[in-house]
């Protein structure tokens, strides 16, 4: 695997704001800061030097298309049978790893264009200052990003940004800057068993179980959840009895350390590596 800090350094002279990758995780911490110059660029590929590349969602946003076979739901049809296909005039377009397609555009200054992951089925309208794509050369698993056209980012129509912000997988309603759906997420599910309960007996223990194992995969602290626990074990209609949450409640917490140590295990391993 080549180093790409040439390729790194060209797109941010492009005025692209340039990511290091592994895995198609960011390597340093990003969020609200300012683009990476060049000597920071080289810096960072001189410590990571198989970093693949990410350019920021900062000044344009992609229109995200997945193929079934890699995220179970065929994006190319729904850009297919999309009524508004016209809208979505040529631009820079590349072709990802696992085969999906990503239309890159300009934000309008007019109107801004809200984040929509899902709107349409297996597209993502990727929008937000903090979000990222990884792009080409850059390689995951083996596989290339590759750029299907030499096309200039372009501007899109008005028409096309207020579809995207109106439209969504399940019901959703544009208010400013953010689109509010009425589909269901894992974690709004989480907060719905908080007040719900755990549901009937037969399932209660798995019920908590999960409950317990998101809120810690979601970096709640382990105080937290457990009270968080009680709450929704409380407004079961027939609770678990103390001993059997506390046990369940500790089996979990268990589990999750282990993940979390496996987690740190694997990151050292790959700083050492490109460290």
């Amino acid at each position: 695997m080549k180093n790409l800090v040439n390729y790194a350094v060209a797109y941010a002279h492009k005025g692209l704001s340039v990511l290091p990758m592994f895995n198609k995780k960011p390597l340093i911490k990003f969020a609200d800061q300012p683009a990476l110059n060049e000597t920071e660029i080289r810096s960072l590929w001189k410590k990571y030097p198989f970093a693949q590349i990410a350019i920021r969602t900062t000044d344009f946003f992609v229109i995200d298309i997945d193929t079934a076979d890699a995220h179970g739901k065929d994006g190319f049809k729904s850009i297919d049978e999309f009524e508004h296909k016209d809208l979505l005039i040529p631009t820079l377009e590349q072709k990802t790893a696992s085969g999906g397609r990503q239309m890159i555009y300009f934000k309008r200054k007019d109107i801004d264009v809200s984040q929509n992951i899902g709107w349409l089925p297996g597209v993502d309208v990727k929008a937000h200052v903090n979000n990222y794509i990884v792009i080409a050369p850059s390689e995951h698993r083996g596989e290339k990003y590759e750029w299907l056209n030499q096309n200039p980012i372009v501007t899109p129509s008005r028409e096309l940004i207020e579809l995207i912000n109106q439209r969504a997988t399940g019901t959703s309603h544009y208010v400013g800057k953010q689109t509010y759906s009425t589909e269901k997420t894992a974690t709004s599910e989480l907060f719905e068993e908080i007040v719900n309960g755990l549901g009937e007996t037969g399932g209660r223990n798995n019920a908590l179980a999960s409950f317990i194992g998101g809120l810690l995969f979601r970096n709640v602290e382990v105080e937290t959840a457990y009270e968080l626990g009680k709450l929704a074990n409380n407004n079961t209609p027939k609770s678990l009895p103390p001993k059997e949450f506390e046990r369940t409640f500790k089996s979990m917490v268990n589990k999750e350390l282990k993940r979390r140590e496996m987690a740190t295990k694997i990151g050292s391993r790959v700083e050492t590596k490109h460290g």
